[in-house]
């Protein structure tokens, strides 16, 4: 017998779970609430340019999530540098670099820490004993989880300069938090993963196309081409457990919709959106927990200039408010509209609390100006388009103690199955760890059912 299996949302969880248990030859139904797929990890159209919602990397230690594009046909889509390489930018300086040498970790990076000139001389020797400190943290003890990352780093030696100048520099990128507001774990397991356990797993990699080419167009095909039934603009409004497996009630087009009967259920949606579904007692947290997890904004601000001004893929800044600054001129299609050499440039601003109300007049007069100081030639440029993307809630807020709110992809109620880059992965909230718990979620609703387990990148 064929076992039924609904998953509610189609971002990189959903799409990654819908996948997976296709492939092992369940009958599959995907409800998106959006138009679209791919969740924060899409792209939209503002005139004849495709606008990523936000700006997101992966790293070669993302294997999950590259294994997903695999899976796509999409992998050619992307690129992987040969050698971790980060530009940063200074106002007034010549730019410094984070570049990677041949050797083992954790010396791939000793020499680019040595030479890094936004820090002192004995903040950079310092920087390294706390590297090799980080290592030996356990990020799994729960004893971990309640220590802040802030307060770990200073124990070790490290200055306010140091913090924002290196460990907040990769830190509120990955964790959406600052170090100060951020759990040890998470922010062990970034470094841990990404800098100090192998040398080329922070190797960086980015779409060289929209990222609704991968996450939305191809998933679509993807999904289509699987046997997967995929409803998007559909809002699940309720779910109930009955006699024949789960009942789905959802909003399309305005008109209420019984959903046919799954067996399985693999629920994909925001933290608040899945503690409003679920059943009472269904997870193992206190009443409020999706509350208590909290979320964290990101912020991106858009800019079109009537000439290059960013010679690199892509740079971070110290002593600025641009924290990473990326050339979407490629991706957004520009050059159909603005004959070269007009780029665009998008800004990412992560844990951004203190600019997600901000308008984008305010934001104007702040960024020109501060791109200005960091890109010579953005003095002189032609500003031809600004404009402001704003996620409230992007991820959760990784704060000390939320580990324990991070539920696992079993839940108390039989059938019923979590996703979502916020649930337990073991990872921040990345593509990465969406990608995971999709895989997670679908081996636990796989495994009653005497399906095979593996993961979505190995279709049987």
């Amino acid at each position: 017998m064929t076992v039924r299996v609904g998953v509610v949302g189609g971002g990189l969880a959903g799409i990654t779970a819908a996948l997976r248990c296709a492939d092992a030859g369940c009958a599959v139904t995907l409800l998106e609430a959006r138009p679209r797929l791919g969740g924060l990890a899409a792209s939209f159209h503002r005139g004849e340019l495709r606008i990523d919602n936000g700006q997101h990397v992966f790293l070669r230690c993302c294997t999950s999530y590259r294994q997903l594009l695999d899976r796509l046909g999409v992998a050619d889509l992307v690129t992987l540098q040969d050698r971790l390489d980060i530009p940063v930018h200074l106002p007034g300086r010549r730019p410094a670099r984070l570049r990677r040498s041949t050797l083992p970790a954790p010396l791939h990076l000793a020499g680019a820490l040595l030479r890094y000139r936004p820090l002192s001389f004995p903040d950079r020797v310092r920087m390294v004993g706390a590297a090799l400190a980080l290592r030996q943290v356990d990020p799994a003890d729960p004893a971990t989880d309640a220590i802040s990352f802030g307060d770990w780093l200073a124990e070790h030696g490290q200055s306010r300069r140091a913090v924002d100048a290196l460990w907040d520099l990769v830190g509120v990128a990955t964790l959406n938090a600052t170090a100060d507001a951020a759990s040890l774990a998470p922010g062990a397991t970034v470094f841990q993963l990404g800098l100090l356990t192998d040398a080329t797993a922070g190797d960086i990699g980015w779409s060289r196309v929209p990222l609704g080419r991968l996450h939305d167009d191809a998933a679509a095909l993807g999904l289509h081409d699987a046997g997967v039934q995929v409803h998007i603009s559909t809002k699940v409004r309720a779910l109930e457990r009955t006699a024949g497996g789960w009942q789905l009630t959802s909003e399309r087009e305005g008109e209420r919709v019984e959903e046919s009967v799954v067996d399985q259920l693999i629920c994909a949606v925001p933290p608040a959106a899945t503690e409003r579904l679920l059943p009472e007692g269904a997870v193992d947290l206190p009443r409020g927990w999706s509350a208590a997890l909290g979320s964290s904004p990101i912020v991106n601000v858009h800019v079109v200039y009537d000439r290059r001004v960013l010679d690199t893929p892509f740079a971070a800044g110290v002593d600025t408010p641009v924290q990473w600054v990326f050339d979407r001129t490629e991706q957004s299609g520009l050059h159909r509209v603005h004959s070269a050499p007009a780029q665009y440039v998008a800004v990412s601003l992560s844990a951004a609390d203190d600019v997600i109300r901000t308008p984008t007049a305010r934001l104007r007069e702040q960024m020109l100006p501060a791109l200005a100081a960091l890109l010579p030639a953005a003095r002189d440029a032609r500003v031809l388009d600004f404009f402001v993307t704003r996620e409230p809630h992007a991820t959760f807020r990784p704060a000390p103690g939320t580990g324990a709110l991070r539920p696992p992809p079993h839940t108390r109620t039989p059938g019923l199955f979590l996703a979502g880059a916020w649930t337990d992965t073991g990872w921040p909230a990345t593509m990465e760890g969406a990608v995971r718990s999709g895989n997670a979620a679908a081996d636990a609703a796989l495994a009653p059912a005497g399906a095979p387990s593996g993961s979505v990148g190995v279709a049987p």
